[in-house]
């Protein structure tokens, strides 16, 4: 396999990504119901971490890629955590008690 087409943590290595590979997956990456749950960890931290730079950045295509294999990558890792544990400072309510009520939009508009 040609080394700059190789997936994170590399072929068949202790700890890397399935071997067989087919033509879709050689560019979108790895379906994300083969990786194991650390190797999707692995994933998501880099999808996120390379986000803003591409939004900035990226071509129309290398955009349109991001956010299809981000939304693979997110709707795996929901399907395996469907209990996840959900802060409520991070829901609308909560956002609302943490800003004392207030709104986003200014009022008398």
């Amino acid at each position: 396999m040609d080394p700059s087409r190789m997936p994170l943590g590399g072929g068949g290595s202790p700890g890397g990504y399935p071997d067989a590979m087919n033509e879709h997956e050689t560019s979108t990456g790895v379906d994300p119901a083969r990786l194991d749950d650390q190797q999707l960890m692995k994933e998501l931290e880099n999808i996120h971490r390379t986000r803003h730079d591409t939004l900035l950045y990226g071509s129309n295509d290398a955009l349109r890629a991001h956010n299809e294999r981000m939304a693979q990558l997110e709707g795996e890792w929901l399907r395996r955590n469907p209990r996840r544990p959900v802060a409520a400072g991070r829901t609308r309510e909560g956002a609302r008690e943490r800003t004392g009520g207030e709104t986003a939009t200014p009022s008398g508009t």
